[in-house]
């Protein structure tokens, strides 16, 4: 399930698997592996694509396609992995990525606000007891943070540490 703009959501995208046929139409997610051999079969392509991004994957092995590119979806095979916050922040700070980030694999509750903080806008929910929780009561909202985040947050008073989503 697709966890989006604080409420589950259809998903218009579908994830191609390696050398499986892409559909001529539609919405599609390519691992990345795939899309650097085969991207120059997809110069006429209309269709949006996004990339499937594994943990410790340089980002400029495909930054000269973030123009092309929708969606970028990025994998966390566990919970402890947190690579993918520091790809996140720097797609979205850095590289100026305005698309759609998305976590995929195992993403829990509680690091969800924080995934937000730090350039996430959706969020592929498969474990049953988050789909129930996000459903029941919504995700997690912190009201003050210490660090600035990729959100609209200001200062409170004399203390440059002290944020609150503005």
């Amino acid at each position: 399930m697709l966890w989006k703009n604080g409420s589950f959501v259809d998903d218009p995208w579908r994830t191609i698997a390696e050398g499986e046929d892409p559909p001529p139409a539609g919405h599609i997610i390519l691992p990345l592996d795939w899309w650097l051999q085969e991207r120059d079969a997809f110069a006429s392509s209309n269709a949006p694509i996004g990339l499937r991004i594994e943990p410790g994957t340089s980002i400029e092995s495909f930054a000269q396609d973030l123009g092309r590119v929708s969606l970028i979806a990025l994998a966390f095979p566990k919970f402890g992995d947190g690579r993918g916050f520091s790809t996140a922040a720097l797609l979205r700070e850095r590289y100026g990525f305005r698309g759609e980030i998305r976590a995929v694999g195992d993403v829990l509750l509680d690091q969800m606000q924080m995934m937000e903080r730090c350039g996430f806008d959706a969020f592929e929910i498969k474990d049953p007891t988050v789909q129930r929780l996000l459903a029941e009561r919504g995700a997690p909202a912190y009201a003050r943070f210490y660090q600035p985040g990729a959100g609209a947050e200001a200062q409170t008073g004399p203390r440059p540490w002290a944020r609150r989503r503005a």
